[in-house]
């Protein structure tokens, strides 16, 4: 049978049911005042060329509140209303555009498959708002959004001149994101068991990776083997653009030509990740293009290793990004004075910055519908304890400069090595675990290819 002889696929997990998305948005109703209104644009299509469009994909939060995959949709949430708090508007059902982009839910379908309480179909757009807006004293958007701004000012002009009409407008535009992307810091049993899943699809590209890389490969054909494996495991692709950087190109933190070859006795840096149901993995690592670490590159690779295991094992409720970042700095700094990179006392170059000479960037940002979640950083000004449920990367690395100061075997080095981490109640668990970063892990993987 051919599906004998077809590789493994991961089974996949349940969608988020429509109760839980109706929990989302009664939650967050239930946080504003009673005569308030919640409009939310969808996303659309985006031009790629001429008559050629991006595949479609959903802005976030609109997602996180109603699930709904189709482009130009509008979520209004009416705290309160008797005949239905959730009403969306949607594209309308059109047989000879259908036959060429295949079916829309409509209005109808709208209701049966997301379980909204009203839907209308976006012609009615206009007429409808103004009745449903009528009598709302604040109107809450996404003031993050240039297109929820200019939809919220057209929306309010069109009452405005609906006044003599009896229409009474809201007074007041407030932005509801600071409200939304709390929610959206923290996950669910059903979001972790998607982001879960992301991050194995994840692991699985870059096991193939790992075991396809050669010397003499271009950059792009190494995502190649990776990005398929990413759809094969039934992902809708790259959670972001992918970075594949052999050698030097490894020290640029978002590389993404990906067109130079891969040389013998380089290491390449894979920072990619799969997304699944619009939730996203992101694992960063780095290995020799030739199997066998040199001795330079095994001694910077464990510089970075161990701070980043460190790191992870600092994870638990109650800590911060902040302290989790101030350990790696603690130990990436030791390390490159072990190694003769700097020189002095390890408290001396952390406080002179010197160590950003080859760290740049902050160990950790949240993890979810986007690869760079929402959510804050600090509250009250300070940086936020962790909570279980929040889920975050821990990705410190070095990035050596091919400068002449710096001892030869050590130039144009690059290292990064980045896990998902949930927060749970015990502690954290690693989603990304079954990919090695030990050295005698990641050499003993590649020989067997």
């Amino acid at each position: 049978m051919l599906s004998e002889t077809l590789p493994e696929t991961l089974s996949r997990p349940a969608p988020i049911a429509n109760a839980e998305y109706r929990q989302r948005r009664q939650a967050l109703m239930a946080a504003l005042p009673g005569d308030a209104a919640v409009l939310l644009p969808g996303a659309s299509l985006v031009t790629r060329s001429r008559d050629s469009e991006f595949p479609f994909r959903q802005d976030s939060d609109f997602h996180y509140l109603t699930g709904f995959p189709e482009p130009d949709a509008l979520l209004l949430l009416l705290p309160g209303r008797a005949e239905g708090e959730s009403v969306l508007f949607c594209q309308d059902r059109d047989p000879a555009l259908e036959a060429w982009t295949g079916i829309r839910l409509g209005a109808e379908g709208a209701i049966r498959e997301h379980g909204v309480d009203q839907a209308f179909e976006n012609a009615e757009r206009s007429e409808r708002l103004a009745a449903l807006l009528d009598g709302r004293r604040t109107l809450y958007l996404a003031l993050d959004s240039a297109e929820a701004r200019g939809l919220a000012e057209g929306v309010r002009a069109d009452l405005v001149a609906r006044q003599r009409q009896g229409v009474c407008p809201p007074q007041a535009i407030a932005d509801v994101t600071p409200l939304l992307h709390e929610a959206r810091l923290i996950k669910s049993q059903a979001e972790l068991a998607l982001l879960g899943h992301a991050a194995e699809i994840s692991a699985r590209g870059h096991l193939r990776a790992m075991r396809a890389v050669r010397p003499g490969m271009a950059e792009y054909q190494l995502q190649a083997e990776l990005e398929h494996e990413f759809r094969w495991q039934g992902g809708s692709g790259s959670a972001y653009a992918t970075i594949v950087g052999g050698g030097a190109n490894a020290c640029v933190l978002h590389y993404i030509e990906n067109r130079a070859l891969l040389e013998e006795g380089d290491l390449v840096l894979i920072d990619a990740g799969a997304e699944f149901d619009l939730y996203a993995g992101d694992i960063t690592r780095t290995f020799p293009v030739n199997g066998r670490f040199s001795d330079a590159q095994r001694a910077l690779y464990e510089v970075v290793l161990e701070a980043q295991e460190r790191a992870v094992d600092a994870v638990r409720p109650g800590t911060t990004l902040a302290v989790i970042h101030a350990e790696v700095v603690r130990g990436l700094t030791a390390g490159l004075i072990r190694l003769g990179l700097l020189e002095g006392s390890v408290q001396a170059r952390i406080d002179d910055e010197s160590y950003r000479r080859f760290y740049l960037h902050s160990t950790s940002h949240w993890l979810g519908l986007d690869v760079h979640d929402v959510g804050a950083y600090r509250r009250d000004g300070q940086p936020r304890p962790l909570v279980p449920g929040m889920v975050l990367t821990v990705e410190p690395g070095l990035y050596v400069p091919d400068d002449d100061d710096i001892p030869e075997a050590f130039r144009g080095i690059g290292i990064r090595i980045e896990d998902d981490v949930a927060v749970t109640d015990e502690g954290h668990r690693v989603l990304t675990a079954s990919v090695p970063k030990s050295v005698a892990e990641i050499e003993a993987l590649m020989a067997e290819n």
